[in-house]
């Protein structure tokens, strides 16, 4: 199937997201005893304490907020491939999901279109339209699932075309990256120190793009699993 997809079609994405407060002492009462709660369920052992893991709350739509979501189109260049990439990034989650819902119904609303992330079915695009609707927006078409058949549903989703009906692994982007000689996106920060740069060193810009190597890597390897050459450094243009 994937032979024989537009690339063109294919939106790329990635969202990076971080916990609503800078540490549990920072929370409401009321949210800090709702993660007491929902913590108790992702501990390692009894030495943890909620306030140990609340940087993990960011993974979580209730708990979390998006702070970044970066974007790439393919375009064709004669007989190569370039790669546009653009973020809706900051401070105020609800501004930059009206601006990322805008673009997706002015220049991608098309049911021929496709949305395609890494691990996307199971965090970025569920993530997406639950904060979505925390901030009284309106889920756009593409997004939104409600009602669909499966095979009505235009997601793709690189770790799953990766597992060939195999539902016992999870392979992350970096180790996929690795496998198919593709240069890290992880060669500054990983996800797990993203709210450590936002809440503590207020690095927006790097987090931006961090997210947009992200973007960029899975581009690659959509490439490599239609067996086609990678994306040159000049072929990708950041915005």
């Amino acid at each position: 199937m994937l032979q024989n997809l537009d690339l063109t079609k294919i939106l790329v994405l990635d969202i990076e997201t971080v916990p609503q407060y800078p540490n549990y002492k920072l929370a409401p009462e009321q949210w800090q005893h709702l993660w007491d709660k929902k913590s108790a369920f992702i501990k390692r052992d009894d030495s943890q304490t909620s306030a140990d893991i609340y940087p993990r709350a960011g993974i979580y739509a209730e708990f979390g907020k998006i702070i970044c979501i970066s974007v790439g189109i393919f375009n064709r260049s004669g007989n190569y491939w370039q790669f546009r990439v653009k973020s809706f990034y900051g401070d105020d989650e609800k501004i930059l999901l009206d601006e990322f819902i805008t673009m997706l119904n002015r220049h991608f609303d098309d049911p021929e279109n496709l949305l395609c992330a890494h691990n996307g079915k199971e965090f970025d695009f569920p993530y997406l339209c639950r904060r979505i609707l925390i901030n009284s927006l309106e889920i756009p078409s593409l997004l939104n699932i409600v009602g669909k058949k499966p095979w009505e549903v235009n997601h793709l989703d690189t770790m799953e075309l990766w597992k060939f009906g195999d539902y016992k692994n999870f392979t992350s982007l970096e180790l996929l990256a690795a496998t198919f000689n593709i240069p890290t996106p992880k060669d500054d920060i990983d996800g797990s120190q993203v709210w450590t740069v936002y809440w503590n060193e207020k690095d927006l810009e790097r987090i931006k793009t961090y997210c947009q190597k992200d973007v960029v890597t899975v581009a690659q390897l959509i490439l490599r699993f239609r067996g086609e050459a990678l994306l040159e450094e000049h072929d990708v243009i950041l915005n």
